[in-house]
C-alpha cells in the first residue's frame, strides 16, 4: 500500500492540512473504512484504516473520530477502534458520552411507531431489514431486489416520514427516521468545537455524508468515496484508498509534530559574510538562510521544519556519513568531506546591497546528489522552479531568485505542496558550481571566477583575523569564537546580531523558544567589548554609531528599547509561524520579540563600559592624546546614558532576562546604574573631561541602597531582586562590576550560595525561580564564564580552571556554542551560535591568561 497511489491533488492538500496546530480527522464507517457488504454485521473495517486512525489520536494535538449512521453501540462493537477515537453514531446524534439531544416520553412514543411501522413493511417485502437504534429506526434494502426495494423506500417515504418530529436521512439504499435531530455536519462543528481544532479532514462516501461536506470550510479538506455527486472538493476511489489517506496523513502528521530528525544544535555550522548568516548540518545541507537580511523571513527553514520548510542539500549517490566538517583555517567557508567527495560553503562578499548569495563547490571522484527546495516566508508561500538555460529560476515569491548551476540537468518534482530540483553531478571532470542568488533573476556568469570570490570572502576573515591579540589559552577556539562573533557584526548597519537564529528552544518539546536575530544594546555592547578587548575597535565604533542613530529617534536616552531591528528600528509584534512544527517539535516558531516592549534599565551600563574599555584601548595602542582616545561623540553618549540613569534607575524593571512578568527592583540594573556612572567618573578624570557634580553622589547613593537592599541574611546571598530571597547569576556582577570589593565576605557568600543553588556540572542557571512560564530550560553558558570569573575574584582558581575546561568541552566540533546547555542530556540548547556563550569563553581564557595575582 503505497501514498503514491493517491492522487497528486489528495496529497496535496493532506500534506499541507497536516501541519495545522490543532486537526480534527473524522470519517464515515460503512463504504468509506469499512467496506459495504451484504451482511452490515460483517462490515469489518480496513485493518490499515484502523491502525492509522489509532496512531492519529495518539499525536499531540490530534483529535480522531468515526461519524457513522449506525447505532453507537452496534459501532462500537464492529469497528473494534480504541477509546481514543470518538465514536458518533446515528448520524451524529449519538455521542460516546450520551446523547446531543434528550429524548423525552413523546419522542419514545413516536420511536416505538416507527419501528411498528417497519416491522409491517419489511414483512410484506422481501430482503428488507429493520435497524432500530435509540432515536432512530432505519430500514435497508441492500438485500431486496431492486424492485421491492423501490416499493419499500416508497412506502416509507409516503407513510411514516411524514409525520410530524420525524427527521429523514436517505443513504444508499436505506432511510432512516429519526426522532431527534441527527446531522453529521453538526456532530462534525461539536466535535471541532470541543477540540479547538484549526481544521479538519472528512471522508465519506454516502449521501448521508453532504451534510458533514457541508460545513468544511478554509484549511478543511472533505474528500468522497467513490462516484457521484458531492460538495467534497477531493475524491478517492475506494475504502483501500482511505486507507492508504490516512496512512500519509498519519506519517505527514508524525513528521511536522517532531520536527522530522533536527541535527543536534552543537553541530551546526554558521556561513556569515558582512551582512548575511546561514547554517548548516553536519551533512551539508543547508537548514538556515533568510534573505533580504538576516533577521527577514528564511527561504530555508529546515532547521524548524524539515524539508518541507527548505533545504538545500548535497550528499553522495553511494549513502554515507561525513568524514569532517570543518572551517578553513581563519575564515568562514566550510569544508564537509565524504570519502572520494567534497563541499565547499561559503557566502560570498562581492554582491550588492540588495542580494544574498551562497556559493557551493562540489568536487572529488564520486557523484552526488543535490537537492535544491527553497521554500520562501518560512515555506508558507507555493514556489514553483523552472530549468532554463544556465540553472534555475524560482517564481512564486515577490523577490527573484536563481540557482546558477551550468551544465547541470535538473529534474523538477512536487512534494504535493511546492516544487523542487533533484540532479545527479559528477564533479570527477570538472568542479560542481553551485551559486544561489536571491534579490535577482540574472543567471549570467559573474566578472570574477568563482576561486577569486572565494579568495576575497576568505580574505576579508583572515586578515581581520591575523590582527588579532588572542589569548593563549585554546588559540584555535578563541579565534574561532573572535570570527563567530565578528560573523553576527552585520556591517552595512552598524548593529551586531545576539545570535543567527529564532526559536531554537531552550527546552526540547517545550515553549521558551524565542527570535534573537536581533540587536539588543546589552548583547551588542559586550560583544564589541569583547571584540576590543581583542584589538578590533571598528565593529564597536560602528555599533556606537547605530545607537547615536536609534537615539536621534527617540524622545529621550531614557526611552530606549531593550533592542532594535538590525537597522535600528522597533520590531513588529511578536507572531508564530503555526506552519512550522519547530526544532525537535518544539512549538512555538516565534518571530519578533515583545521584549523590545520590556523596561530594562541595566542597558545603559554595558555601553558606558564599551566606551570605558575603548578608550583605554586607544591609549594601550599609542593614542595619547584625551580627545582621540575618548571622542567628543562617545563622551557625548556617556552623558546620554548617565542621564537616563539619574531619570530611571528608582524604577523596577523586568531585568536582564526579560522576564515576562510584573518588573521588580532587580538588582543586577542597579548595578548596571552604578556601574553607568562609576565609569563615567573614570573617563572624566582619566581623559580630562568634565564631570557633573551630581555623579559622585548619584554613585554613592545607588552603592548604598544596593548593598542594603540586595543582601539577604536568611539565605546568605545578594539576590536576584530586592523583594525576594531567589538567587539570580547575574547577581554575580555586584562583585565582578566593582561596585563592592571582591575580598568582601558577601561576595565569597555570594559566590558559593550561586554554585550551590545554580550550577549544575558543566553549567549555571540563571535562576530557579518560577518566572511565568511552563517547562524548564538549560544552564547558561555565560553564566559559567561569569561563575568563572568570580572563581578568580575570590582566590579559587582550580575550580574556575575546572569550570573553563567544561565550558570549552560543550563546544560543537566546528568551535560554536549555543545559547544554553543540559548537563544531563549533554547537549546544547537554545539560538545558535550565541554571542554571549562566544564573548563569555574569551573572556574567561583573557583571565586565565594571566598569573594568579592579575586579572583583566
Amino acid at each position: 500500500m503505497s501514498a503514491q497511489d493517491l492522487p497528486l491533488d489528495v496529497r496535496r492538500a493532506l500534506a499541507s492540512v497536516a501541519r495545522v496546530p490543532r486537526l480534527l480527522v473524522a470519517s464515515d464507517y460503512d463504504g468509506t473504512i469499512a467496506p459495504i457488504v451484504s451482511d452490515p454485521a460483517k462490515a469489518f473495517p480496513q485493518r490499515e484504516s484502523v491502525s492509522a486512525l489509532r496512531a492519529l489520536a495518539g499525536l499531540p494535538n490530534t483529535t480522531a473520530a468515526v461519524i457513522s449512521g449506525r447505532a453507537l453501540r452496534d459501532l462500537a462493537a464492529l469497528s473494534r477502534l480504541p477509546v481514543e477515537v470518538q465514536l458518533i453514531g446515528s448520524h451524529g446524534s449519538e455521542f460516546d458520552v450520551g446523547f446531543v439531544h434528550a429524548i423525552d416520553n413523546d419522542a419514545k412514543q413516536l420511536l416505538t411507531e416507527i419501528q411498528n411501522a417497519f416491522a409491517q413493511i419489511a414483512a410484506e417485502n422481501p430482503g428488507v431489514t429493520v435497524e432500530s437504534k435509540p432515536a432512530s429506526a432505519a430500514l435497508h434494502v441492500r438485500n431486496a431486489s431492486p424492485e421491492i426495494g423501490r416499493r419499500a423506500l416508497n412506502s416509507v417515504r409516503q407513510g411514516p416520514a411524514c409525520w410530524v418530529g420525524v427527521q429523514v436521512t436517505e443513504g444508499k439504499a436505506v432511510i432512516e427516521l429519526a426522532v431527534i435531530p441527527t446531522d453529521k455536519g453538526t456532530a462534525l462543528d461539536t466535535i471541532r468545537h470541543q477540540e479547538s481544532a484549526s481544521a479538519a479532514v472528512f471522508f465519506g462516501d454516502d449521501v448521508t455524508d453532504e451534510k458533514a461536506f457541508r460545513v468544511l470550510s478554509g484549511p478543511d479538506v472533505g474528500i468522497k468515496v467513490g462516484d457521484g455527486e458531492s460538495l467534497a472538493k477531493l475524491r478517492v476511489g475506494s475504502t483501500e484508498d482511505v486507507a492508504r489517506a490516512l496512512a500519509f496523513l498519519v506519517e505527514e502528521r508524525r513528521t511536522w509534530l517532531a520536527g522530522a530528525s533536527a541535527p543536534r544544535i552543537e553541530r551546526l555550522t554558521m556561513l556569515a559574510s558582512p551582512r548575511s548568516v546561514a547554517l548548516l548540518t553536519p551533512d551539508a545541507t543547508v537548514t538556515w538562510f533568510c534573505h533580504p537580511e538576516p533577521d527577514s523571513a528564511a527561504v530555508f527553514a529546515h532547521l524548524l521544519g524539515g524539508a518541507a520548510a527548505g533545504h538545500f542539500s548535497v550528499e553522495p549517490e553511494r549513502a554515507g556519513l561525513p568524514l569532517s566538517q570543518r572551517y578553513v583555517d581563519g575564515t568562514m567557508t566550510v569544508q564537509t568531506r565524504w570519502a572520494s567527495l567534497q563541499v565547499m560553503d561559503y557566502l560570498p562578499h562581492d554582491v550588492p546591497a540588495d542580494r544574498t548569495d551562497l556559493t557551493r563547490v562540489i568536487t572529488g571522484d564520486a557523484k552526488a546528489v543535490v537537492t535544491f527546495a527553497p521554500r520562501p516566508e518560512f515555506g508558507q508561500v507555493p514556489v514553483r522552479i523552472e530549468a532554463v538555460p544556465g540553472g534555475l529560476r524560482v517564481s512564486g515569491t515577490n523577490d527573484p531568485m536563481v540557482l546558477r548551476s551550468p551544465g547541470v540537468e535538473w529534474a523538477i518534482v512536487s512534494d504535493g505542496i511546492s516544487e523542487q530540483a533533484r540532479a545527479v553531478v559528477d564533479p570527477s571532470g570538472a568542479p560542481v558550481i553551485l551559486e544561489l542568488r536571491c534579490g535577482t533573476a540574472d543567471l549570467a556568469p559573474s566578472m570574477t571566477p568563482e576561486h577569486q570570490r572565494r579568495q576575497l570572502a576568505e580574505q576579508y576573515w583572515s586578515q581581520w583575523a591575523a590582527g588579532l591579540q588572542l589569548p593563549p589559552l585554546k588559540p584555535d577556539l578563541m579565534k574561532r569564537s573572535a570570527l563567530t562573533l565578528r560573523g553576527l557584526v552585520h556591517r552595512p548597519s552598524g548593529s551586531i546580531l545576539a545570535a543567527a537564529t529564532t526559536s531554537l528552544p531552550e527546552d526540547i518539546g517545550g515553549v521558551r523558544n524565542w527570535d534573537y536575530r536581533y540587536c539588543w544594546l546589552r548583547d551588542a555592547s559586550l560583544t564589541a567589548q569583547a571584540l576590543v578587548h581583542l584589538g578590533s575597535l571598528t565593529e564597536a565604533d560602528e555599533f556606537l554609531g547605530w545607537v547615536h542613530r536609534v537615539l536621534d529617534t527617540i524622545p529621550g536616552p531614557e526611552r530606549l528599547h531593550p533592542l532594535y531591528t538590525i537597522y535600528g528600528e522597533t520590531l513588529p509584534p511578536e507572531a508564530v509561524i503555526d506552519l512550522l512544527p519547530g526544532y525537535a517539535g518544539s512549538r512555538p516558531v516565534r518571530v519578533g520579540n515583545a521584549a523590545n516592549m520590556q523596561v530594562q534599565l541595566d542597558v545603559f551600563g554595558p555601553i558606558v563600559d564599551l566606551i570605558t574599555t575603548m578608550a583605554h584601548e586607544r591609549e594601550r595602542q599609542g593614542i595619547t592624546e584625551p580627545i582621540r582616545a575618548l571622542p567628543d561623540a562617545d563622551w557625548a553618549l556617556v552623558h546620554a546614558m548617565v542621564s537616563a540613569v539619574q531619570r530611571r534607575w528608582t524604577e523596577p524593571d523586568h531585568g536582564i532576562w526579560e522576564i515576562r512578568g510584573n518588573p521588580r527592583h532587580h538588582v543586577y540594573s542597579k548595578v548596571m546604574g552604578w556601574l553607568t556612572i562609576d565609569r563615567a567618573l573614570t573617563l572624566a578624570e582619566r581623559f580630562d573631561r568634565p564631570a557633573d557634580p551630581e555623579w559622585a553622589p548619584l554613585r554613592e547613593i545607588i552603592a548604598e541602597e544596593v548593598k542594603a537592599k540586595g543582601w539577604n541574611e536568611e539565605v546568605q546571598s545578594y539576590t536576584a531582586a530586592y523583594d525576594g530571597t531567589d538567587l539570580d547569576a547575574a547577581t554575580l556582577h555586584i562583585g565582578l562590576s566593582g561596585l563592592i570589593d571582591p575580598a568582601d565576605p558577601r561576595f565569597e557568600a555570594t559566590v558559593v550560595a550561586t554554585e550551590a543553588e545554580l550550577r549544575s556540572g558543566a553549567t549555571v542557571y540563571r535562576y530557579h525561580h518560577d518566572d511565568g512560564l511552563p517547562g524548564g530550560e538549560g544552564g547558561f553558558h555565560l553564566c559559567a564564564a561569569w561563575l568563572v570569573e568570580a572563581y578568580l575574584l575570590i582566590g579559587r582558581r582550580s575550580d574556575a580552571e575546572a569550570l573553563f575546561a567544561q565550558l570549552v568541552a560543550a563546544a560543537g566540533p566546528t568551535g560554536l556554542l549555543s545559547e544554553e546547555y543540559d548537563p544531563v542530556a549533554e547537549r546544547s540548547l537554545g539560538n545558535h551560535p550565541q554571542a554571549y556563550s562566544h564573548l563569555g569563553l574569551l573572556r574567561c581564557a583573557q583571565l586565565l591568561s594571566h598569573p594568579a595575582d592579575v586579572l583583566v
